[in-house]
């Protein structure tokens, strides 16, 4: 009996805490919120895109000739300039060979004066009707024969030189070369591999794609063909975004354009070059290009501290003129420092909340002051 008593007395006592919360709610002052308008700016537009280092020039240096490395002059990782000696071959057999070529080229044009005396001779003989036609021809052909030796011999000799210079390998051209792949003493020759590998590190190419869409807006944006992007006068400028997040203090520009669109890929490469002073460059090294438009435009920005995401996306908390909390889902652009470009989904002028934000939602009304101004914690 005791039990039902005490469920009656609870039933009549749950309204009249209800109707003493309600009350509560209706009196509590609403939240103060800091509030930024969103505002047009003039921006360059701008696009990012993924690149590669490539060295202009990059080559592995391979033995021309058969023997074993006499010296190595070059230390893994060393900056070189054309010219440079790096490996010496043994070059004893090919001097050998080179001075056998000179001394066939010293008889094969003692021969040639033999004939030559032995041609004018028999050709006397046969203009004084005392030699016969044949004995001047058999002269005239051995001459022929031995200039063709002669020049033969010659042939043999730059062939033989040729050897003996390939028994020297210089650098071809400035650059840094990597880590050598043999030792002193090694037996090497033209079936074997790369003695070391050199790269020019400056100045450098960044290679990267742009798709049909993106190619179209670049040529809009610069008034230019896809010939005239390489074209000095119009092509635009080209920042390089290093992969520590640090921009190249360095210009690049535009220097070659594919001459078609990758069926595959729906793209088109193109190529800019950087002087690449500091050589912060790599060659094989990924970082992001941005290619800025010629003329600035009009774009609305909000503070990047008023956006919010969900599953459905990114959203603001628009404060209207009624004081209320509105939930507005919007589509945005790159973010410029602490501000965020909005492509659709507000107006200027309209105001976002930028603080207080987990104090209110959609529906709410709000006594909101301008961002940078004084709010008391409720």
């Amino acid at each position: 009996m005791t039990f039902f008593k005490f469920m009656r007395m609870a039933t009549v006592a749950l309204p009249v805490s209800l109707a003493a919360s309600a009350t509560l709610a209706q009196d509590a002052p609403a939240p103060k919120v800091s509030i930024a308008a969103a505002y047009t700016d003039e921006l360059l537009d701008e696009a990012i895109f993924i690149g590669k280092g490539e060295a202009i020039d990059k080559v592995d240096l391979v033995a021309r000739v058969s023997g074993f490395v006499e010296k190595i002059h070059v230390k893994d990782g060393d900056v070189v300039s054309a010219g440079d000696l790096l490996f010496e071959i043994e070059p004893e057999v090919y001097e050998a060979t080179l001075v056998a070529r000179q001394a066939d080229l010293a008889q094969a044009e003692a021969n040639l004066r033999l004939t030559e005396v032995e041609l004018v001779r028999k050709t006397e003989l046969f203009e004084r009707d005392v030699g016969t036609e044949a004995d001047r021809d058999v002269a005239l052909a051995d001459n022929e024969v031995a200039k063709a030796q002669v020049e033969m011999a010659k042939a043999a000799i730059e062939q033989a030189q040729l050897d003996v210079d390939y028994t020297k390998v210089h650098a071809p051209f400035d650059g840094r070369v990597g880590r050598a792949s043999v030792s002193v003493g090694e037996l090497v020759g033209t079936g074997s591999a790369s003695l070391i590998n050199i790269v020019r590190t400056a100045p450098i190419y960044a290679e990267f794609s742009l798709s049909e869409k993106q190619l179209v807006s670049v040529m809009e944006q610069h008034d230019a063909t896809v010939d005239e992007l390489a074209n000095e006068g119009k092509a635009p400028d080209v920042h390089a975004i290093l992969p520590n997040g640090d921009e190249l203090d360095e210009i690049g520009r535009i220097v070659f354009a594919d001459n078609r669109i990758d069926p595959t890929t729906g793209t088109i490469t193109l190529r800019a070059q950087f002087d690449n002073a500091r050589g912060l460059l790599l060659d094989g090294a990924f970082l992001n290009l941005r290619i800025s438009s010629a003329e600035p435009s009009q774009v609305l920005m909000i503070p990047q501290a008023a956006v919010q995401r969900d599953q459905r996306g990114d959203f603001v908390l628009v404060v209207g003129e009624q004081q209320t909390v509105e939930q507005r889902y919007v589509t945005l652009g790159r973010q410029v420092e602490a501000a965020v470009v909005v492509e659709d989904g507000m107006r200027e002028g309209e105001a976002v909340i930028v603080e207080g934000l987990q104090r209110v939602r959609p529906g709410v009304e709000v006594d909101a002051v301008l961002a940078g101004q004084p709010t008391e914690e409720q």
